[in-house]
């Protein structure tokens, strides 16, 4: 990534009706020399993590979303109705995600001067999501089948993420009955709908990359995905960040970041 100062631009963009629909678009003043061959643009999408819970939100994220910006990406940094909000939990915290992956096809470009809009290859769209927002990125993926009317999902980053809600609920994780809103004994089918192992094949490569000292989610999580959907047919790879724990996808000075950014290109 560009160790340059590069001044960045933040747009709020509404995409539903709720107070919690919205997002920022990141991208370079004076674009540097971009993510892609031939100064194009690749458009990041992020989607946080935090429980699913409304004790959290996008700003968590806000710095990473910075830092991509400065290095060239069209950062989408999305908000979305969370657990405790009107709204939020399942299915419509999901809803939100896939609305604002869709906005990539209109209401994101509409905000741009038209000479930043150009330069974006939306053919090379990346959503990138970190704990729970992992699971809402696999999930979306899967439910658009990597596709919106004008963009194509080529990258899922799932970072230190909920890949298998089935065995999360089953071993007692109170944020993930808090987010269905059911005891897994009650609607196992609900369960199974949100989990990112229970989904389809698609169309992009999804890169689980798990920080070796995750105190949150055990690497196994990932690992045991990775395996089962390579076995169904998706393309998928583990990466291991050695001597991090969860929290440090949030943290721009971190390895685990800058594994990231690796992943994308930038």
């Amino acid at each position: 990534m560009t160790a340059a100062r590069t001044p960045v631009n933040r747009i709020t963009v509404t995409y539903g009706d709720s107070p919690s629909t919205f997002g920022h678009i990141y991208h370079a003043t004076s674009a540097p020399a971009g993510t892609i061959p031939g100064g194009r643009m690749r458009p990041v999408v992020l989607i946080h993590g935090g429980y699913w819970s409304d004790e959290f939100s996008l700003t968590i994220q806000s710095a990473i979303a910075r830092q991509y910006a400065q290095s060239g990406a069209l950062v989408w940094n999305i908000e979305y109705r969370r657990v405790g909000q009107a709204g939020g939990g399942w299915p419509g915290t999901g809803r939100d995600v896939l609305a604002a992956i869709r906005a990539l096809d209109d209401l994101v470009p509409a905000a741009l001067d038209p000479q930043v809009a150009h330069r974006v290859d939306w053919s090379q769209v990346a959503v990138v999501g970190h704990s729970a927002g992992g699971q809402l990125a696999v999930w979306a993926t899967a439910q658009l089948r990597a596709r919106t009317r004008h963009c194509v999902i080529s990258t899922v980053i799932a970072q230190s993420a909920a890949l298998n809600l089935e065995a999360a609920a089953r071993a007692g994780s109170e944020s993930v009955r808090r987010l269905i809103g059911r005891p897994y004994e009650e609607a196992p089918h609900l369960y199974r709908e949100a989990s990112p192992s229970a989904q389809e094949p698609f169309d992009a490569h999804v890169v689980a990359v798990h920080t070796a000292d995750d105190e949150a989610i055990p690497l196994v999580v990932s690992r045991r995905y990775v395996e089962l959907m390579t076995e169904r047919g998706q393309s998928a790879e583990l990466v291991v960040v050695p001597g991090e724990g969860h929290s440090a996808f949030c943290d721009p000075r971190s390895r685990a970041n800058r594994e990231t950014a690796r992943l994308l290109g930038i």
